[in-house]
């Protein structure tokens, strides 16, 4: 898994730079449709899916989910003050967290049904933006007030289906345990990345913002 893990890292990557040209330095790159949009959408969701098969191997999803809040919690006061008015709620590490800690309610509910479950949570998805709400308490789930702006948002509604379908087929395919891939990608650089993927996600916005900084500079 770490190797799609790198994948997405990758695509992850490349998705804020032109979000960082856009809205840092002006470059005309439209990020909120199209190809550049959608590649951003499927990085997302191969870590959330990976990350609902990922519990099912886990002995320790309380702490992995306590952490990823923490850390979500902190980019949420750093972005606030670095970049004011570029609010973060419910971001992506947001809604992993909660997930994993979800995950201990319904970590023994029968895969077949989680795959049902998480296909409505989806289809829900499709339909909510109908419904709004006196006030944004519920922008978590996904049911949304007037006005919200998030620089990042993840909702539970539809995006915790992809992760329940992420848990389905871990409970189904991964009892051993084991790896389903005979082919060996432990030297894959991907892997490497895939591995370090928390710890690129933290750093690459301040590297990249940086790197284009001192291009700027210079050009």
């Amino acid at each position: 898994m770490d190797f799609f893990r790198g994948i997405a890292i990758i695509i992850m990557v490349l998705f804020h730079l032109l979000f960082d040209l856009n809205e840092f330095y002006n470059v005309p790159i439209n990020y909120e449709q199209g190809l550049i949009y959608y590649s951003g959408k499927l990085a997302a969701s191969i870590f959330i899916f990976i990350s609902g098969i990922s519990c099912t191997l886990s002995k320790n999803n309380l702490k992995r989910g306590l952490i990823l809040l923490m850390i979500a919690l902190v980019i949420t006061i750093i972005t606030a003050y670095a970049v004011p008015g570029s609010n973060i709620f419910f971001g992506i590490l947001h809604f992993l967290g909660v997930s994993i800690l979800l995950y201990s309610i319904i970590k023994n509910i029968n895969p077949s049904f989680l795959f049902i479950l998480g296909g409505i949570i989806i289809l829900g998805g499709q339909y909510k933006n109908q419904l709004t709400m006196p006030n944004n308490l519920l922008a978590p789930v996904g049911l949304l007030g007037e006005p919200f702006y998030s620089m990042d948002y993840y909702p539970l509604i539809p995006w915790f289906g992809l992760f329940l379908l992420g848990v389905a087929l871990g409970k189904l395919v991964y009892k051993e345990k084991k790896s389903l891939f005979k082919m060996d990608f432990t030297k894959s650089y991907l892997v490497y990345l895939g591995q370090h993927s928390l710890l690129i996600y933290l750093i690459h916005q301040p590297l990249l913002l940086g790197i284009l900084y001192l291009l700027m500079s210079i050009l």
